[in-house]
């Protein structure tokens, strides 16, 4: 019985040698100055605060206000006491509903939860994506114009969404984390606008943005290999397309900035006028949060 085992197992070992196409892998962006204190939640990826950064004026941003990272659906109960050490009280979810019903969150019971999704996946877009991916229909050239397309959305789609965000999270008295599923794009779009709201400079938000592939390199790059390897189950599918979804990149952002300059004139008028953030209530939020 064990030699029928091993037998097919060689097999298919070596048919991926032989007959596995090797894929060459780009380098990445990342961030330059890594968080100087990193936080380790078990079974939370990209797990961060975002703090102890000075902006144009050199104030520096008050450490231990902001967490963001990815979603919580594997956090365990003896971690529970790392949020409460953090003061942490409450959470935003920025996934959809199907993300959330498929992964919910696991919380200690007197934590605060709300959900705000500025993205629906209408008609089931996600897994219907998925499938082409599958079966060769979408290419690496493709993966990034929906990225692309993604940011420019998120940002304008649904801006009150977007405003109940930004406003709750500012609004907090109280250490407050944010998350999607990766912890990379929602998260890193949201944390970008917090940031540009309290007047820090393009080059230390698109640092912390592209932190989440400094954070996520360990299981990007394990999830890469692994597609390699065994991409003889799906040898139409292109792996450029996993590698555009699994990284981040300073175009995506610029995307989402562009399409704010764009559609509203400049950021200055987005966060008055769409986030409904006077010039005076900037001034406040950047003197709660910054010293």
């Amino acid at each position: 019985m064990q030699k029928l085992i091993k037998i097919p197992l060689l097999l298919i070992s070596l048919f991926c040698i032989f007959s596995c196409k090797v894929q060459q892998f780009s380098t990445p962006e990342y961030g330059k100055k890594e968080t100087k204190h990193p936080i380790k939640i078990k079974k939370v990826n990209n797990f961060r605060t975002v703090g102890n950064i000075k902006n144009s004026d050199g104030k520096t941003l008050k450490e231990g206000k902001f967490y963001r990272s990815g979603d919580l659906h594997k956090l365990k109960s003896s971690s529970f006491k790392e949020l409460e050490k953090l003061g942490i009280t409450e959470i935003i979810d920025l996934r959809n509903s199907k993300e959330i019903s498929q992964k919910p969150d696991h919380l200690p019971e007197n934590m605060s939860y709300k959900n705000y999704s500025a993205f629906e996946d209408q008609g089931d877009q996600l897994s219907q994506a998925k499938k082409l991916v599958l079966k060769g229909k979408v290419n690496g050239s493709d993966a990034n114009k929906r990225m692309l397309d993604f940011y420019k959305d998120y940002v304008t789609e649904n801006p009150e969404i977007i405003k109940k965000i930004i406003t709750e999270i500012l609004e907090s008295d109280q250490p407050i984390l944010y998350h999607c599923t990766a912890g990379k794009d929602r998260t890193g779009i949201t944390t970008a606008l917090i940031l540009t709201i309290l007047k820090f400079d393009k080059e230390t938000i698109y640092n912390d943005y592209l932190l989440s592939n400094n954070f996520r390199k360990k299981l990007i790059l394990k999830r890469l290999n692994l597609a390699n390897n065994l991409h003889f189950i799906y040898p139409k599918m292109d792996l450029k397309v996993l590698e555009k979804l699994s990284w981040i990149e300073s175009n995506y952002l610029n995307a989402a900035f562009d399409e704010i300059d764009k559609k509203y004139g400049s950021m200055d008028f987005y966060i008055q006028n769409v986030l409904q953030i006077s010039e005076d209530k900037r001034k406040e939020y950047i003197k709660k949060f910054t010293y």
